[in-house]
């Protein structure tokens, strides 16, 4: 076993509104996806060398501040991504906090009411 996730979910009830912030967050566009009875976004990875996971809205399905933590590939420098976080329509919870020579970290709130972190060596 190579990674412990291998796939994640992330919950939105407005599924055009969750897509620009991602899109924003990453500058890059979000997949749309066949899925059956909902909607499915494909946030940018490489399949072949990592773990993916989408956006996606559907019945029973609800955003949520409280359970697992996602960390997000915050790029190379963690200041990129979290400079377009609050003019998207998030919310920075956590500043970019230092984790010593594991990098550095950041908690935020999407439009949609998700908890979410992102994470960076720089």
């Amino acid at each position: 076993m190579t990674n412990s996730i291998n796939w994640f979910e992330i919950p939105v009830i407005d599924f055009a509104r969750a897509k620009k912030f991602y899109e924003t967050l990453y500058g890059a566009e979000i997949m749309e996806m066949p899925f059956p009875d909902g909607k499915y976004g494909m946030l940018p990875c490489d399949m072949e060398k990592g773990v993916g996971g989408g956006i996606a809205q559907y019945e029973g399905f609800e955003p949520s501040t409280k359970g697992a933590l996602i960390y997000l590939n915050g790029g190379e420098d963690l200041s990129t991504p979290l400079s377009k976080v609050e003019s998207a329509g998030g919310k920075i919870i956590l500043p970019k906090t230092s984790i010593g020579q594991n990098g550095f970290m950041a908690h935020i709130l999407d439009t949609e009411g998700n908890k979410v972190a992102l994470h960076s060596m720089k």
